[in-house]
Formats: C-alpha cells, sequence, structure tokens
C-alpha cells in the first residue's frame, strides 16, 4: 500500500508542477487543490482506502464484475482495528467469527448474496403488463370515441370495383397488378 501512495504523490506532483506551469495560480487552487484528499476524506470517513478500484475514485460498490472496490465497507473501529492485528499472525489461530467479522469489515455481500435473485423481475413483469394493458384501453377507446369510421370505399363491394377499374383501364400492365390479367380472354393467367 506504501508504494500505491508514493505512486500516486509522485503523479500528483508531476501534475501539479505542470498545472501551475501553464495554468494561472487561481484556477490551480480551485481545481486541484479542493476535489484532493481532504475531500474525498470527508465522504469516505474512517475508512481504509484499500485499491484503485472501479473508477480510481474512493467508493465502495458490490459488484461481480468487479468484485475489487476501492475502499472497506465498513468504518475502522476499534474491534476491526485488534482483529486486523491479529489477522497479521497465523490464520489458524482466529477462529471462524473472527474471519466472517473481517470479511464483513471489508465487504458488505458475499458473492453468493449479490447473485442469488432479488424477486425484482415480478415488478418489472407487472409494470409490463399493466402498461401493455393500459395501452390496449386507449387503443380501444381512441377506435370508439377519437376515429372516425372507415370511408365506404374499403367495403368489399367498392375495393372490388375498383379493381375491376384497375383492370379496364389497364393500369401498370407491364409489372404491376394487371400484369397477370389476360385481356384477350377476360380472365387471370395461369
Amino acid at each position: 500500500m506504501n508504494k500505491l501512495h508514493r505512486d500516486i504523490s509522485s503523479m500528483a506532483g508531476h501534475l501539479l508542477k505542470v498545472a501551475t506551469k501553464h495554468l494561472p495560480s487561481r484556477y490551480v487552487a480551485s481545481r486541484i487543490f479542493i476535489p484532493s484528499v481532504a475531500y474525498h476524506k470527508e465522504r469516505i470517513g474512517n475508512r481504509e482506502v484499500v485499491g484503485f478500484g472501479l473508477n480510481g475514485e474512493p467508493s465502495y460498490i458490490d459488484r461481480t464484475d468487479f468484485p475489487m472496490p476501492a475502499i472497506r465497507f465498513k468504518e475502522n473501529s476499534q474491534e476491526i482495528i485488534t482483529l486486523r492485528e491479529k489477522e497479521k499472525d497465523d490464520w489458524r489461530k482466529l477462529t471462524m467469527d473472527e474471519k466472517k467479522a473481517l470479511y464483513r469489515a471489508s465487504f458488505c455481500q458475499t458473492f453468493a448474496e449479490m447473485k442469488a435473485p432479488t424477486g425484482e423481475w415480478k415488478s418489472v413483469l407487472a409494470g409490463t403488463l399493466v402498461a401493455m394493458s393500459l395501452t390496449i384501453w386507449i387503443y380501444v377507446w381512441m377506435k370508439k370515441f377519437v376515429y372516425q369510421p372507415m370511408p365506404e370505399s374499403f367495403s368489399p363491394e367498392r375495393k372490388a370495383a375498383q379493381f375491376q377499374r384497375m383492370i379496364d383501364l389497364r393500369i401498370n400492365p407491364i409489372e404491376g397488378l394487371t400484369s397477370n390479367y389476360d385481356y384477350e380472354n377476360n380472365r387471370w393467367k395461369d
């Protein structure tokens, strides 16, 4: 962990030198010093930073695809500090309850707890069904009260008359609808 802090400190020092060389001092002070360790320390409290984390921010989140949060789950208490000192010796001397307490101090959930079904699918399915039924009721209401009745030209008799007129006028006889009609025998081609 000391190596990590040294690397971060040297990078921060290098960035600070570059920034002060090219930017006004007021800008550097407001952009670099404020969101620093003090800012994050205020957010995370007494929790130990143990790694880089998901995106470099000291935050805790349980994820199966990235199981290494940047900070520990619980803040350091006297009991946990004592267990951490005891942890540095032989692990066989630790009881199972002490091992579990150490694990729970670092992590909120186990992999089994993270992967356990939550039942969230039920609320998603219920919301989807409610939205679909609401959509159907809106369609029925609009069909009954909003839309005009269909024009007479959509009746089967009128459609047949329109079709016969297209045949009589020889509309698009090369590739269209009447291309399959035999005008000499007055019937459809086989």
